[in-house]
């Protein structure tokens, strides 16, 4: 199975100029935690986050309403394309330690995949989601762990 028989199509995305309180709009309407950043020609630049916005934004005391989401968006995001394999993004996710990989052709985003769209997927084994899962929440295997 491959990443483009899971995904979700229907990406909303913003730019990195979008001031963080809309970005949290976006996310809210959408009832998303995650939209990914891209610039004109709708490369990924960035990808934003509930939780950049709660520790980004919200506990430095910086207005939303003024604060482009590029201020606290995460850059260097992991992606994979539509045809990669389902076991290839798994892994990317889990070394990566995410929940959310946009899917990106050609250098623009045509998709994202969610650890969501892989537990609601009848063809994935409850078995291979929980491995997954465990080793996104392993704080033994952080990138970044001091």
């Amino acid at each position: 199975m491959k990443v483009k028989d899971c995904m979700c199509h229907n990406v909303t995305w913003c730019k990195p100029e979008t001031l963080v309180a809309d970005c949290a709009k976006m996310m809210c309407n959408g009832h998303i935690g995650c939209i990914p950043v891209c610039d004109n020609e709708n490369k990924v630049v960035g990808l934003v986050t509930d939780r950049d916005i709660l520790l980004r934004c919200v506990a430095c005391d910086k207005d939303s309403k003024t604060i482009p989401v590029s201020d606290i968006m995460s850059c260097n995001v992991c992606c994979c394309e539509p045809n990669t394999k389902i076991e290839e993004a798994e892994n990317l996710m889990a070394e990566n330690q995410i929940r959310r990989i946009p899917v990106i052709e050609n250098n623009k985003i045509v998709g994202i995949l969610t650890l969501g769209d892989l537990a609601n997927n009848q063809n994935i084994s409850e078995e291979s989601i929980c491995d997954t899962l465990e080793n996104i929440c392993d704080c033994n295997n952080a990138k970044n762990n001091g």
